[in-house]
């Protein structure tokens, strides 16, 4: 029997990887538009609803709490489990890594403590949902994330652009492999807890790591650079998102990485890609080597 999921947020980055591995899964993607959809009549007959709804920082405060509060109610409507794409900000800088689903949700600052309410609001509602926690995303387009906005502009030029500590580790994910186990998650929901909290190991990788593997990946030296935060400071007093960027920055100078036991216990098959190839997928094609720029064409096919 075909099941049915709904994606809330289809165009964004999570949003179109999970409808990509969905499909490839043979489930029936139903995509939500938000100009003629409603969640009420949207989610009738859907198994599974992908939240990877994401307002910009400056509307976190009034616009998540409101919009997770109307997907826990479609959700219980029918029955539906919740899959989250979770982030990392809920820990704050001074819980001791790895962070697991035991690690304290001990974030201070704003954006850090929506995301804390948030994740609570669906523990509470008692609707199934699961939270699969990432760390920052590589993509294979650029999607307006860090890894393409910021680091690696210059890469062309042997130029990566790091904007933290290069030596400390740091959470990534990989969308692709993160959506397909998100769709085995789904496959699986009925043997799961009510609410699972399932952090995603992706790869742990400092600055120098990343620049190393950029290097082999596109043929010549690319030396790291540390990003220049002096222009975020300036910009804060009239471009709102500035001031949130700042807020998060502590995440770039915290060493941390996701503690991979319960996915592991779960989905112990699993088979990640190799950092190398998803690196490659998340560089624009003219940048890496001609051998490495069609071994990861093919690759990429595979995997989606």
């Amino acid at each position: 029997m075909t099941q049915t999921v709904l994606i809330l947020g289809a165009s964004g980055r999570f949003g179109r990887n999970a409808a990509d591995a969905f499909a490839a899964a043979g489930w029936q993607v139903r995509r939500f538009d938000r100009k003629t959809d409603t969640l009420a009549t949207a989610v009738q007959g859907v198994d599974v609803i992908v939240n990877a709804w994401n307002p910009a920082y400056p509307d976190w405060a009034a616009q998540v709490p409101r919009l997770h509060a109307d997907v826990i109610a479609a959700a219980k409507s029918v029955d539906a489990t919740v899959i989250l794409p979770g982030n990392v900000y809920v820990f704050g800088a001074g819980t001791p890594a790895p962070w697991s689903q035991y690690s304290p949700h001990a974030a201070t600052n704003p954006l850090g403590q929506i995301r804390r309410g948030m994740e609570q609001a669906y523990r509470d509602s008692g609707v199934r949902t699961i939270i699969l926690r990432a760390g920052d995303f590589l993509d294979t387009e650029a999607s307006g994330n860090w890894f393409d906005q910021i680091m690696i502009p210059k890469v062309g030029k042997g130029v990566f652009t790091y904007p933290g500590n290069p030596k400390i580790a740091h959470a990534w994910a990989y969308l692709p492999d993160l959506c397909r186990a998100a769709v085995s998650l789904a496959e699986m929901r009925q043997h799961l807890d009510r609410f699972e909290d399932i952090p995603f190991p992706g790869y742990t990788l400092s600055g120098e790591e990343i620049s190393d593997h950029l290097s082999r990946v596109t043929g010549r030296p690319v030396r790291l650079k540390r990003m220049n935060w002096v222009l975020l400071h300036l910009a804060r007093p009239f471009w709102k998102l500035a001031r949130h960027l700042l807020e998060m920055r502590y995440l770039w100078n915290t060493p941390h990485s996701l503690d991979g036991t319960r996915f592991n216990a779960l989905l112990p098959g699993f088979t990640h890609t190799p950092v190398t190839t998803a690196l490659a997928s998340a560089l624009p094609q003219d940048t890496l080597r001609p051998m490495l720029s069609s071994q990861n064409a093919r690759s990429t096919q595979t995997i989606l």
